[in-house]
């Protein structure tokens, strides 16, 4: 035999869901349900001896919370409502050497900007040169930090930029070491994805190094960027909706103003600790 149960959400935290569903018995319920589907309510059907309902928050914030199954009246569940519940917690960070932006078993984005301000003339911008130190730090076996456990590395660095000014956008720019001694590789660059230009870099002489890059922004009229809704710690992320990431075989637009920002990302590795130093861009000046 097997009874329906209603799960409604009534109170959680701005960060949690979504959500993974099981009951005491060991059988998945449901997997990757919304936030607002536990809000209007969620019906599954259980056996007869299942006594708790498990509702794990897979997200970023990763929570459990066992309920254990009653009984209530139509009136009843009509009368619950939602409320947004966010608690205090402490965060402990630098508590492993191998990993830097990892909290929690989450990569978070390690963004650096650079603004540059030229003179009275506007100056086309030619290629990104940066001075920074890759370090990959060795596990410790005694739990001991040593400054001596670490390699200085060449093949890491960061794996996304933006270059934009007032008008003008490159996107996003995915940034991959470039193909040594293969060439039939390194032809296959640009790459051109749906939300990003995927070009390569190298590193020379200990400058990062980097050009292929344009305006791609489709209307001026519209935001280079907007605001994330996901965390206060991010200021801006690109506007997609106005970013053309075509070939524009006949409009490569050099990021041609008075001044220029190159923001700089990594988000896809908690284990490459980049000492960044200073940052150069050689631009030329263009006359009209």
């Amino acid at each position: 035999m097997s009874k329906i149960v209603i799960i409604r959400l009534t109170c959680a935290g701005g960060r949690t869901g979504p959500f993974d569903i099981s009951d005491n018995l060991g059988t998945v319920l449901g997997t990757d349900i919304t936030k607002q589907n536990l809000i209007d309510g969620y019906t599954v059907s259980v056996a007869d001896s299942v006594t708790k309902i498990i509702i794990t928050s897979v997200g970023k914030c990763h929570t459990v919370l066992e309920v254990t199954i009653g009984t209530a009246t139509i009136e009843q569940l009509a009368a619950l409502t939602y409320t947004v519940c966010n608690t205090g917690s402490m965060w402990r960070h630098l508590t492993d050497v191998v990993n830097y932006n990892k909290y929690y078993d989450n990569v978070e984005p390690y963004i650096i900007e650079y603004p540059f301000s030229y003179q009275s003339y506007d100056e086309i911008l030619q290629n990104v040169k940066d001075y920074s130190k890759v370090y990959n730090y060795l596990p410790i076996s005694d739990g001991v930090f040593n400054d001596n456990a670490q390699i200085q590395v060449d093949n890491q660095w960061f794996n996304k930029a933006v270059l934009y000014n007032g008008q003008q956008s490159t996107g996003i720019l995915e940034l991959v070491p470039k193909p040594m001694h293969n060439l039939q590789q390194y032809l296959a660059y640009p790459i051109y994805n749906t939300e990003s230009k995927t070009i390569t870099y190298t590193k020379s002489d200990n400058f990062y190094q980097y050009n292929t890059f344009w305006g791609l922004v489709k209307n001026k009229a519209l935001p280079l960027f907007r605001t994330s809704c996901e965390s206060l710690s991010i200021d801006k992320i690109v506007n997609q909706v106005n970013m053309d990431y075509g070939k524009r075989s006949f409009k490569k637009e050099p990021l041609r103003a008075k001044d220029l920002k190159v923001r700089h990302i990594l988000d896809n590795s908690s284990t490459a600790h980049i000492v960044s130093q200073f940052i150069i861009t050689p631009a030329q000046i263009s006359y009209k």
